[in-house]
């Protein structure tokens, strides 16, 4: 049996919780939550006699990894692994997984709900409301409008399912296309600057990555139409934040509504624009979420302890680098 370190905050770790399949199997547990602020030297010693972390947003650089020799399996408790040093973990033969689609349906829906709030001013009427003014705001429809979606993948395919009950026109920029999907849902896929030139609302649904970071920048910010509005379900680094607040600034676009922030929690900056809505990343923050993000991270340990190929695998090599070396 082994130790696995948990270090999400707020998870149930007994066998009733969303990993219990762990302490069911006979697995122990070690429930220290650690963030991003979390020293090495203090993250080193949670997981000292750990084989597997299910892991939260906090990072695992070269440095971090080196300082926990024995750790084996980073499992991502959810689907963003950019906090994970992939090629440093693949250096030392640390398996890597993350959630898949466990939270795809939970961050679709928050989508459609900042769209729907950016776009009918809900959070600004809110506001104004409860300050004592009962003042109308025209808003702006959703019903037969242009949506872009960047990136179509488990949840963009998810909100371009949504946006269909608005009867809504669908673009799409995907660079590995799944076409019955494609074909399916009725979308038209596009380059990246028509999504931005033609859309009445952009969202962004892609992983970051060192190629993907600040790709929304203000030339494509620069195309878009002056009553439209930009959506960020996804990752913060994904969006050069200057550019966007120049864009808000100088009412080049309608208004933006965004979940996520290059650094968490981020500057106030944003917060004087009354066509801005935020929320404090919060996408998967639903009990289904959890609850599927928990069971897939507690499989793919389970199945990595047992010696089988996990689901979610980041990097596949270590894992066939593992059978070569068994063979021998």
């Amino acid at each position: 049996m082994a130790e696995v370190l948990v270090t999400m905050r707020g998870l149930d770790v007994s066998a009733d919780g969303s990993i219990g399949a762990l302490v069911r199997a006979g697995h122990t547990l070690r429930h220290i939550p650690r963030d991003r602020t979390t020293p090495v030297a203090e993250a080193a010693k949670a997981a000292d006699g750990c084989l597997a972390i299910v892991a939260g947003g906090e990072p695992y650089t070269a440095e971090v990894l080196d300082a926990m020799p024995g750790i084996r399996h980073i499992a991502r408790f959810g689907a963003g692994f950019d906090a994970i040093d992939v090629a440093a973990a693949t250096a030392r033969g640390v398996v890597v997984t993350n959630g898949g689609g466990a939270n795809a349906t939970a961050v679709a829906d928050l989508t459609l709900g900042l769209m729907i709030s950016i776009a009918r001013n809900i959070s600004l009427h809110d506001r104004t409301i409860k300050a004592g003014t009962w003042q109308g705001i025209i808003g702006a429809d959703l019903h037969g409008q242009t949506l872009g979606i960047v990136g179509l993948g488990r949840i963009g395919q998810l909100v371009a399912k949504r946006a269909r009950g608005f009867d809504m026109k669908l673009l799409a920029y995907e660079p590995y296309p799944n076409r019955a999907a494609v074909a399916e849902l009725g979308v038209e896929l596009v380059s990246i600057e028509r999504v931005f030139a033609e859309a009445d609302f952009v969202t962004l649904h892609l992983p970051a990555s060192a190629e993907t970071e600040k790709m929304i920048d203000a030339r494509l910010l620069g195309l878009m139409k002056r009553d439209a509005f930009f959506i960020n379900a996804a990752r913060g680094k994904l969006v050069d934040e200057d550019a966007l607040y120049d864009a808000l600034a100088g009412k080049k676009i309608a208004g933006a509504a965004f979940d996520v922030r290059a650094v968490e929690p981020g500057d106030g900056r944003f917060s004087s624009f009354d066509n801005v809505v935020m929320t404090p990343h919060t996408g998967a923050a639903t009990p289904k979420a959890r609850l599927w993000s928990g069971q897939a991270a507690a499989e793919a340990v389970l199945r990595v302890l047992r010696g089988e190929r996990p689901e979610g695998l980041v990097n596949p090599e270590v894992w066939e680098r593992a059978a070569v070396m068994a063979r021998r």
